[in-house]
């Protein structure tokens, strides 16, 4: 048996087989589980691709959580493979190229509002378009980066992760009632797709590679992916409004 035995999971943010999404739902099916990709727009045919290199090809829905239609009919598209979802995993963020690299004072609210719109709200956003389909006993896990200080020319988007964390925490009050966890990983830096469009990028290799007590290999997804995979089962059941370091112990240390 595995720790994910019977549930179906939804997982967002698939790309290529790097992303820490990807290995989540690889996982999760080794785990037991029925897995949903969601995608959108260009992205679908990579997502679709990468589906077909899961132990089980995974179906893919559309999904674009800054569209309110998509929201509304991601229930009914959910209902097409499956009748309940129990774990849901937001693997989504991104800021505008003009909010990221060192711009902080002159980034306009209109760039600010993209990043803060799609890495902070869309929690929110996502976690009550699944929230009709998920019994007591569901988690919602997302990925984070640690907001407790400024980056070198992570900018905007870091003031977006830090609203992500506190919008975790607000679901955690509100969807307590009904018996859903709410949960983040901060993952230290991973080499992929994304993080790779991140300028300064080099920085964060950087201090990991001098500062994580464990070390760090900026290459392996897997650690990361393994601990979301244990918040969505059924190991953590009075856990929620947490933030859990997957980073080497990199947050643990002083300058």
């Amino acid at each position: 048996m595995g720790i994910l035995d019977g549930k179906t999971i939804l997982v967002t943010g698939v790309l290529t087989d790097q992303s820490i999404a990807f290995h989540v739902a690889r996982f999760a099916q080794e785990q037991g589980a029925k897995v949903i990709l969601t995608s959108f727009g260009r992205t679908m045919s990579l997502t679709k691709r990468s589906a077909t290199r899961l132990p089980a090809e995974a179906p893919v829905i559309e999904l674009d959580v800054t569209n309110v239609e998509h929201l509304d009919a991601l229930a009914d598209r959910v209902r097409e493979h499956a009748s309940e979802l129990h774990g849901v995993l937001h693997s989504i963020g991104f800021a505008p190229e003009a909010a990221l690299g060192g711009n902080f004072l002159n980034t306009s609210w209109e760039d600010v509002a993209t990043a803060v719109h799609v890495s902070a709200y869309s929690l929110k956003a996502l976690a009550v378009a699944a929230k009709p389909l998920m019994p007591a006993g569901s988690a919602i896990v997302g990925l984070d980066f640690d907001a407790t200080i400024a980056w070198p020319k992570y900018d905007w988007m870091g003031v977006a992760k830090a609203a992500f964390e506190s919008t975790s925490r607000y679901l955690a009050r509100d969807l307590g009632p009904s018996g859903i966890r709410v949960n983040l990983i901060a993952a230290g830096p991973i080499r992929t797709m994304a993080a790779k469009s991140i300028p300064g990028f080099d920085d964060f290799e950087n201090v990991w590679a001098t500062r994580a007590p464990l070390t760090w290999d900026l290459d392996d997804p897997q650690p990361a992916a393994r601990a979301c995979v244990a918040l969505l089962s059924d190991w953590f059941p009075a856990t929620t409004g947490e933030i859990i370091h997957v980073d080497g112990g990199v947050h643990s240390q002083g300058a």
